[in-house]
């Protein structure tokens, strides 16, 4: 080993508890910091020649910026809670037996609204489906609006009960 490898290796050993301390507590992990402080030896080897002149200040800087990029990889990775959080998220999708379902209630439905008495399907259709309001209504078809409420509670009684009956049998 030649004088100034044992120098670098001499002033490792002199910094690591010191290193290790700063890199748990930056991290969290003494695993973490252990695995840091050998990436750091590994980096003051190699670049020998530029830490001779002050290895100590020279080694806490990568041990620095370790850290630093130690933190900012761990933003990016996602933790095995982050994980099952993604993976506990339900399927908002509807199965393919929910939408042969929901299919089939709207063909019941439809069913139904077409056998209501002609003025009832006009207001439910009008109200429901065109948003029209029930004064306009009233007009349109020469009743009261008291006759539009009456007839339209009739027309959501009567698809209810139905469908009700339907999904019950």
């Amino acid at each position: 080993m030649k004088s100034s490898e044992h120098d670098l290796l001499a002033a490792f050993l002199r910094s690591e508890g010191d290193m290790k301390r700063y890199l748990t507590k930056a991290t969290g992990s003494a695993a973490d910091a252990e695995d840091l402080a050998q990436e750091a030896w590994i980096k003051l080897a190699r670049n020998g020649a530029a830490a001779l002149a002050a290895p100590v200040p020279y080694l806490l800087r990568i041990a620095r910026s370790l850290s630093v990029d130690y933190h900012r990889t761990r933003k990016t990775l996602l933790t095995s809670h982050d994980i099952a959080d993604i993976l506990e998220v339900a399927d908002e999708d509807p199965s393919p037996a929910e939408v042969l379902e929901e299919r089939d209630q709207i063909r019941h439905l439809t069913r139904i609204i077409d056998s209501l008495p002609e003025r009832q399907r006009k207001i439910l259709l009008a109200v429901r489906i065109d948003q029209r309001r029930h004064a306009d209504i009233a007009r349109e078809l020469g009743v009261t609006t008291r006759t539009v409420e009456m007839d339209l509670r009739k027309a959501l009684d009567t698809c209810s009960e139905r469908l009700e009956k339907l999904n019950r049998g």
